[in-house]
């Protein structure tokens, strides 16, 4: 597994996403709860940023239309969206925050 440098880890505010990509993929990279998290970006309702939405319990709010999504596994637990999300494979090293685009789920 491949893992690529997106941020350092000191440009990661709790409970606040940052929207980084790699490869052309869009992801949003989460510190909340003592842990880090790198999910896709994109809601799989309504194709709009998922790093402007709130973080709350290890979830992500879309902004658009109240989707949530797990951190965890990218599983959406509020409607309007049905599909998940991939999450990614992320760890830290020194200072810096890296992320695999290998898909965890």
């Amino acid at each position: 597994m491949t893992f690529v440098r997106v941020c350092g880890a000191d440009e990661l505010e709790e409970d606040t996403p940052k929207r980084v990509e790699l490869d052309g993929t869009p992801i949003s990279v989460v510190r909340t709860e003592g842990e880090l998290f790198a999910i896709h970006d994109i809601c799989s309702h309504a194709n709009v940023s998922l790093a402007e939405g709130e973080v709350d319990d290890c979830h992500i709010e879309c902004w658009l239309h109240g989707s949530r999504f797990d951190l965890r596994s990218g599983k959406p637990d509020r409607l309007p969206a049905t599909r998940p999300v991939p999450v990614y494979p992320v760890k830290i090293e020194g200072d810096d925050v890296l992320v695999s685009l290998t898909q965890e789920s």
